[in-house]
């Protein structure tokens, strides 16, 4: 009788080990699959996070999960103990562990510093002949102004301009201004408008989403006055468009909070997201996390 006892908990302490190293150490198994994430194309942080680390034009990996929105990217990543994504630095949610990258932590400061290198701008595309609008000039010289500065860089952006002057009020002003594109730049976007309508009462400006795609064409089509985008401009999606960078963002690498996973390289990062990565494809978090 004692010593089945015994073997039963030799038993049960072998299976605990056991178990604590498919999991890393911890609660999280890292012998199961990883959940790969990605935006769809078209997609600004898409195109700039496949450009960045070497994949531009290369397909997505097997298995992908494409999400439409950075909202949609966040809970993913917040519900999926497997996941791992990419998205916008300024919008990553709190309840999600953001990666550092080669060893750098994606901050403000190193996105400055040019440090973290997973970075792109953050523009909007318009017809020059719009700015003879008065209106619409008003809001695009707002957000080249030091009040739309500080606004950028609470939301954890890195604004472009090292000197900005005021806003100055134009109280004649009336009339509406449309803007839509990349919802990377989108929530930034809300926060630029309701500001300046604070200023101006009798102008109204309408943001919409869509993605970066969705902004070139609405830009091109005089659809909207300014179209957002999410990476370099392109001129051949609008080109009789011009643009102006308006901030600099990190595109974060986020995996769920309960992931031990701490930081990757851009080398791993190639294997987990090339689709054409044959033997070099990273598919199971034991590649990334040794105990």
């Amino acid at each position: 009788m004692k010593i089945s006892r015994i073997v039963t908990v030799m038993v049960l302490g072998l299976s605990l080990m056991l178990g604590l190293v498919a999991c890393g150490g911890g609660g999280f198994d890292t012998s199961r699959n990883i959940t790969v994430l990605a935006r769809e194309d078209g997609s600004g942080t898409k195109s700039a996070f496949m450009d960045i680390i070497g994949l531009k034009d290369k397909p997505d990996p097997a298995g992908v999960i494409i999400q439409p929105s950075t909202a949609a990217i966040n809970a993913e990543v917040r519900n999926n103990t497997t996941a791992i994504a990419y998205e916008s630095l300024g919008f990553v949610a709190d309840d999600v562990k953001k990666l550092s990258v080669d060893g750098v932590e994606p901050t403000v400061d190193n996105i400055n510093s040019g440090s973290y290198q997973i970075a792109r701008p953050l523009a909007v595309v318009y017809h020059e002949s719009s700015l003879s609008d008065e209106v619409v000039k008003a809001f695009f010289d707002f957000m080249q102004s030091s009040e739309a500065q500080a606004i950028i860089n609470e939301e954890g952006f890195v604004p472009v301009l090292s000197s900005a002057s005021a806003y100055t009020v134009n109280g004649a002003l009336s009339g509406t201004i449309d803007v839509s594109g990349s919802t990377s730049v989108q929530p930034l976007m809300i926060e630029l408008a309701a500001a300046f309508e604070h200023l101006q009462p009798n102008v109204s400006v309408n943001v919409s989403g869509g993605g970066s795609g969705t902004g070139y064409n609405n830009a091109e089509e005089g659809v909207s006055d300014f179209g957002m985008v999410s990476e370099v401009f392109n001129s051949e999606r609008a080109p009789s468009c011009t643009f102006t960078n308006i901030a600099r963002d990190g595109i974060a690498v986020i995996v769920h909070k309960d992931n031990p996973l701490t930081s990757i390289t851009m080398e791993q990062l190639r294997g987990i997201f090339d689709g054409e990565a044959g033997a070099a494809a990273i598919t199971t978090w034991s590649s990334l996390i040794t105990n």
